[in-house]
């Protein structure tokens, strides 16, 4: 069967962005600008996005391009005879099956969120306390974790279930292009709150005694794991995109294309978040979940007109994290299609009743579960869950891609090139041969070793 084609250049990088694009260039980006010395911080992230993400990103896209395969395929279709590198894939899979394992949960958070906000029930709590209460109150009710999770799971089998072209891209496509409109409406809205100017300062100065105070070495180190992950390299997310384009366009321009768009939305969050927490909330921008589910919502309800915006904010944010649904769940039903002979909605029931179930340990990990602790107190399933992906498959993986694009016993830096290169645009040039096959590696095997490593001891 004739694999199917994207219909369009566009709805190529709004795809691939949407699946960059999610919870954590919200709330990990911006915090950690502003905890790691502000522009110093964004410089580094930069410098590690060009060098790290743009040559492995290039490498899943010519991966999936050339093979027409899914993760758990393409190595079959490009390794040499006897060699096992197909073995990779099935560890693939296994990354976007554990992914959707917890970020179905915490989508169907956000959306219970933006209907809290848009209902005005924060507003109706009245105090702080209250408010900040509200998250433990929805984590400790397992019924309506697995509700709204199974809300999430439907909407994305559906959309998957419909198609690549007729359906997933044209869904991702509008709902991306929404979420771009909001988030500027939502920047601009910032700019003329009484704290703007005080938590840009705090966003984009650079802060030397913060540097001091936090050590360069965890400044360059953190920046470079922002840059790493948050293009959700390692699993094949991207590879799968790949194998659905067409070869007029050269693969390095579309990747700077998704990098550019991926960071833009992250810059964009913290012009958002900032101004509001120092307008409203003495500059608390506390990291991670409470940031999203305590302190923004907090700020909304002593915000005038906050119930507006928090619901805007809100919605927003599901559409990030819907977006990295779909192109998750799009890549688990290609590889149940190239391991099967089953018809497409077939693929999508199967798969979809299996993340549903999945999910469950997550959601029960802050109630029923909650006495498993896996990394000792306040952890939960989720973090446990989150450090094999985030942690292990996405950098493990993404040193596997680059390995075979660039070795002889793999797929080979000339073949590599040679797909990479097919179209108009930038281009693969061949002086970033010695770098892409011996100091890329190296610096990636490091990267891996310190985030394990700093993750045990922090």
């Amino acid at each position: 069967m004739e694999r199917e084609k994207l219909g369009s250049r566009l709805g190529f990088i709004l795809l691939s962005a949407g699946c960059a694009i999610g919870v954590g260039n919200v709330w990990k980006f911006p915090y950690m600008v502003g905890s790691n010395g502000g522009a110093i911080f964004v410089l580094f992230y930069i410098l590690f996005l060009a060098v790290m993400g743009l040559p492995v990103m290039t490498m899943e896209f010519a991966l999936g391009r050339a093979s027409q395969k899914s993760p758990v395929r393409l190595y079959q279709a490009l390794e040499k005879p006897g060699h096992k590198w197909h073995a990779h894939g099935y560890f693939a899979l296994a990354g976007n099956v554990i992914l959707m394992m917890f970020y179905t949960c915490v989508t169907g958070w956000l959306l219970q969120y933006f209907i809290k906000m848009a209902k005005g029930d924060f507003h109706a709590l009245g105090s702080s306390a209250l408010v900040q209460a509200e998250f433990f109150n929805m984590l400790g009710d397992p019924t309506t974790q697995l509700l709204y999770t199974a809300i999430v799971v439907v909407v994305a089998g559906v959309v998957c279930a419909l198609g690549v072209k007729n359906s997933l891209e044209r869904v991702t496509k509008y709902m991306m292009i929404a979420l771009l409109i909001i988030m500027v409406g939502l920047a601009i809205n910032g700019f003329f709150m009484s704290g703007a100017g005080e938590g840009l300062k705090f966003y984009f100065v650079p802060n030397i005694e913060t540097v001091k105070k936090v050590g360069l070495f965890d400044v360059i180190t953190g920046a470079m794991s922002q840059s790493f992950f948050t293009l959700s390299l390692g699993i094949g997310s991207m590879a799968i995109f790949g194998s659905y384009l067409n070869k007029d366009r050269s693969l390095l321009g579309e990747s700077l294309n998704v990098a550019i768009l991926d960071t833009f939305v992250a810059i964009t969050a913290g012009l958002i978040i900032f101004p509001a927490c120092f307008t409203y909330n003495d500059g608390n921008v506390s990291a991670g979940p409470p940031l999203i589910f305590q302190t923004l919502p907090n700020v909304f309800t002593n915000m005038a007109g906050g119930r507006v915006v928090g619901s805007f904010f809100f919605i927003f944010l599901s559409f990030a994290a819907l977006s990295t649904v779909f192109a998750v769940f799009e890549n688990i039903i290609a590889c149940v299609l190239d391991m099967t002979k089953l018809k497409r909605w077939q693929a999508t029931v199967i798969v979809s009743v299996a993340i549903l179930v999945l999910s469950i340990p997550c959601i029960l990990g802050y109630n029923v579960w909650s006495g498993f602790t896996p990394f000792g107190a306040d952890s939960a399933v989720l973090d446990l869950e989150d450090f094999i992906v985030s942690n292990v498959l996405l950098p493990v993986g993404s040193l596997i891609f680059v390995i075979f694009c660039t070795h002889d016993f793999g797929w080979g830096w000339d073949k590599f090139t040679k797909e990479a290169n097919q179209g108009k645009g930038l281009k693969v040039k061949n002086w970033m041969k010695f770098y892409c096959k011996w100091i890329l590696p190296v610096l990636m095997l490091a990267f891996t070793i310190i985030g394990i490593v700093t993750f045990f001891i922090k």
